[in-house]
């Protein structure tokens, strides 16, 4: 054993372990972000019981959920985003899930598995206990990367709560959102479609994860066209994940009292607000009656045992069938945020920090 790896093993004996950790050291309006705006550093962070403060715990990083909204809170411009910017020479946040070390709160216990949408991204941390959203039953017989979908079933079975024989549409339907979205659609017994971009995609959706059908936007010069196409009935729940051109041309074959839940907006998150897309045809909200929300994940984290409770369900009887890319590493984080941007993206993003 080398003497490094023997004084690591001593520290963490004694309460001390070397963390890895992704910080801010310029914003990037434009673009993806890249090694000369994130920076990967070590840190040494005592988790000895006598130097966690009350109310807080120590965290070993499981894995991380690596989601598009991310891109948002690296521009530096306040635009009306839902997250403030993340502040520069500080360590980023993100939703995951995490495994307690140690406590020094009774309500939580060394080895509890826990999730929290506030994480740092680092391999440890120290934290108030305030910070943590739910306990995970790890003994629920599904894999923990399935927890880290709760916005696709908030999205279907909280804000858009569509009724058997409705009419969905799902964009960026093969990503994290979109795979488990129209599934649970699907469960509810609607018509779904999803828009994909690549025919490889569109394949996937309907043999892997049950759409009725699907179109390839890259190769569509008129959208108007294929929405009148796929839905010559109209489309009473559209779940919106890519905002822009997309979303004017959805808001043109809307049914009446149609719901619109608005998860993100890929399509412009690499743009400042004044360069985006604008939406001309928002009045057809008004003559629909259209009810269009948008759902942050924190907010209804009350709402967490009834997500676990059905997608458990869903899972361990066949109906539900995540597919999950999982990058090893904190080192690959970097990557992992810029390959949800690249058209080979499929499925699920996670992280794996540590060895659950």
């Amino acid at each position: 054993m080398g003497e490094e790896v023997k004084s690591l093993v001593v520290e963490e004996e004694m309460g001390v372990v070397e963390s890895k950790e992704w910080y801010l050291v310029s914003y990037a309006p434009h673009g993806v972000p890249t090694t000369d705006h994130l920076k990967l550093r070590k840190v040494r962070l005592s988790i000895a019981p006598e130097s966690i403060p009350d109310a807080h715990v120590a965290i070993e990083m499981l894995l991380f959920s690596v989601d598009p909204y991310l891109r948002g809170r690296f521009t530096g411009t306040l635009d009306g985003l839902y997250f403030p910017q993340f502040e520069l020479n500080q360590v980023i946040t993100i939703f995951g899930i995490g495994r307690v070390k140690r406590s020094n709160d009774s309500k939580y216990e060394e080895g509890d598995i826990v999730l929290s949408a506030s994480f740092p991204v680092a391999e440890y941390c120290v934290m108030p206990s305030s910070e943590i959203d739910a306990k995970i039953d790890a003994a629920s017989g599904i894999s923990l990367p399935d927890y880290l979908s709760t916005l696709a079933w908030l999205g279907i079975e909280v804000v858009a709560d569509p009724k058997p024989g409705s009419n969905v549409f799902i964009s960026a339907a093969s990503g994290g959102v979109g795979m488990i979205a129209g599934q649970l659609a699907k469960i509810r017994g609607c018509r779904v479609i999803g828009s994909t971009g690549s025919d490889e995609k569109v394949r996937l959706i309907k043999e892997e994860f049950g759409y009725d059908d699907g179109f390839n936007y890259k190769k569509e010069e008129d959208l108007d066209a294929v929405l009148s196409k796929f839905f010559p009935n109209g489309i009473d729940v559209y779940l919106d994940n890519v905002g822009g051109k997309m979303l004017e041309s959805v808001l043109n074959h809307v049914n009446k009292f149609a719901r619109i839940p608005l998860c993100g907006m890929i399509s412009q998150y690499n743009q400042v607000w004044t360069e985006r897309e604008g939406v001309r045809n928002l009045l057809n909200l008004v003559g629909k009656e259209v009810r269009m929300e948008g759902f942050l994940l924190k907010t209804h984290f009350n709402r967490f045992g009834d997500f676990a409770k059905e997608i458990e369900g869903h899972i361990k009887e066949g109906r539900l069938k995540p597919k999950t890319k999982i990058n090893f590493g904190i080192e690959s984080f970097l990557d992992s945020l810029n390959s949800l941007f690249s058209s080979s993206n499929i499925g699920k993003v996670v992280i794996q920090v540590n060895k659950a």
